[in-house]
């Protein structure tokens, strides 16, 4: 059974259609990545798999089970964690807080507890700041966890978002545009930032990403998307080589 597994998933906004009849078999463990030009609907499908969007038509299914339909923080609880292209970060919160609120989906205390500070809310708030603060320092970042989350270099904002992402505990992460305004020295970074994550936290890993240093670097397995539709599909050799994909970034002539 694949982890995640996508059939035939199309949506649309209005009249214009901005994924079309999209399949995806993903076993647990692999790490592929989605490309194609600005619009392709490379985000829309992340939005679908996420439940911020519900498809127009099709189904996802996580460890055999139906997401269609469900909310964000529901997908969310059961496995899946992403990040933006966007950092969405609190900005005016510490690191530590920001990281603190991505365990909330799975607290184990009642709003009431929470309201009145009884029960089971202290011995949970402790929980909650130790399994934080591990994860930090866990990434050499703890000496960081009062610093407001604006504050921090670019890279470093969007190293935290990651990292708030894996706070969730997730078996599946999705990156959008990690490398987004990066430099070469922060990608190179990234890179093995990546690789640290996937194999230290056992996660399965779909990247979306038009730095194709990155992309090539980390995927084992790529596909590629142009006006909603998939164009092509393989590993980073034979995507490199692809005409289809050439025509979709370069132009007709490049393909020629």
């Amino acid at each position: 059974m694949p982890c995640l597994e996508v059939k035939n998933l199309t949506h649309y906004f209005g009249g214009l259609c901005a994924v079309s009849d999209f399949n995806l078999a993903l076993d647990a463990g692999e790490l592929i990545g989605i490309i194609g030009p600005n619009g392709a609907g490379k985000t829309t499908i992340f939005n679908l798999i996420t439940g911020i969007y519900r498809p127009t038509k099709g189904v996802v299914r996580f460890k055999g089970k139906d997401l269609t339909g469900l909310r964000p923080a529901a997908i969310t609880v059961r496995g899946i964690a992403r990040t933006f292209q966007n950092i969405r970060l609190f900005n005016n919160l510490s690191v530590l807080d920001n990281v603190r609120i991505a365990h909330y989906a799975g607290m184990k205390y009642t709003p009431l507890e929470g309201i009145l500070h009884i029960g089971r809310f202290g011995r949970e708030e402790e929980r909650i700041s130790e399994s934080s603060l591990e994860l930090l320092d866990r990434f050499n970042i703890s000496e960081l966890a009062e610093t407001e989350a604006r504050n921090l270099p670019y890279g470093m904002q969007r190293r935290l978002e990651i990292v708030r992402a894996l706070a969730t505990k997730p078996l599946l992460l999705l990156l959008d545009e990690p490398a987004a305004g990066m430099n070469p020295s922060e990608v190179h970074r990234l890179i093995d930032f990546v690789r640290i994550i996937r194999k230290e936290f056992s996660l399965t890993i779909i990247l979306i990403e038009h730095q194709m240093r990155l992309v090539m670097g980390v995927c084992e397995r790529i596909m590629v998307l142009d006006f909603g539709a998939t164009i092509a599909e393989g590993t980073p050799e034979e995507i490199q080589n692809n005409p289809k994909v050439l025509e979709a970034y370069l132009g007709q002539e490049a393909a020629v």
